[in-house]
């Protein structure tokens, strides 16, 4: 079983991604829903909101662990694997090396949480993979939070992201990367304000191709899907149509559960 989760909704973005890529994969998705957003709380927090989950997450038997949150990422993957160095662990970084490599520009932006914009983990990737790339850093508070109320489609909110995103453009940065799996789910209103001056980076496919050469056995199985929510699981089933997931819900087994973590 593969075992993906994130602090709400945002995560499904990579659930799609390796549900295509492993048909056959019996997945687990789940959604710290108690604790959503975690891009505006300390990394201490965070780390053990990852520690628990994945200790949970390992003990219903996952052969592959994705951690499909930039955010919890960048603040405890590294522990995560220290803590089960037998287990393949994927996690979710914002695409700068990519979006460095691709630009024609040589400026690109990276749209992200507060935590993650602020991490050490983000400047490392920015040092190590954009020598000679002016890297903007977006801050996009309260991002998450309007998706996971699946109000991403609100008139007031696209003029918000507008106005953040357009002195980004008019600097001439012609990649937009995506670092928080929430922001996939922006995609309709930000690839109208980037046609014909960026590309928006999203890295959800190249999880899932990581994924596709860890699985090993885990990729093969019923092509079950199970849904766990720490809060409110009943949304996840909402959710995944209003997200244009509709068929990822045809794959469920059973109603979402509770998770206990």
């Amino acid at each position: 079983m593969i075992a993906i989760f994130d602090s709400g909704l945002g995560g499904l973005s990579v659930l799609a991604a390796i549900a295509r890529a492993l048909p056959r994969a019996d997945l687990a998705y789940l959604a710290d829903t108690a604790h959503v957003p975690y891009g505006s709380k300390p990394e201490g927090f965070i780390r053990g909101r990852v520690m628990a989950i994945g200790e949970h997450l390992v003990n219903e038997g996952c052969g592959l662990l994705v951690v499909a949150c930039n955010t919890a990422t960048v603040a405890a993957v590294r522990a995560l694997r220290e803590r089960f160095p037998q287990l393949p662990i994927v996690g979710v970084e914002p695409g700068v090396k990519p979006a460095a490599a691709a630009s024609r520009t040589k400026r690109i932006a990276v749209l992200a949480t507060e935590a993650t914009a602020k991490s050490e983990r983000l400047a490392t990737l920015i040092r190590e993979h954009a020598a000679g790339v002016e890297v903007l850093v977006e801050p996009c508070p309260g991002w998450a939070t309007r998706v996971e109320a699946l109000h991403a489609d609100d008139r007031g909110f696209a003029a918000e992201i507008a106005a953040r995103v357009e002195p980004l453009l008019a600097a001439g940065a012609d990649r937009l990367v995506l670092g928080c799996t929430h922001y996939s789910f922006l995609a309709p209103v930000l690839a109208p304000l980037a046609a014909g001056r960026a590309e928006l980076v999203d890295v959800a496919d190249a999880v899932a191709r990581q994924c596709l050469r860890l699985a090993g056995g885990a990729a093969e199985g019923s092509g079950r899907l199970q849904l766990h929510a720490t809060a409110q699981p009943e949304r996840l089933r909402v959710a995944l149509p209003a997200l244009g997931l509709g068929w990822l819900a045809e794959r469920a087994h059973g109603q979402p559960v509770l998770a206990r973590v």
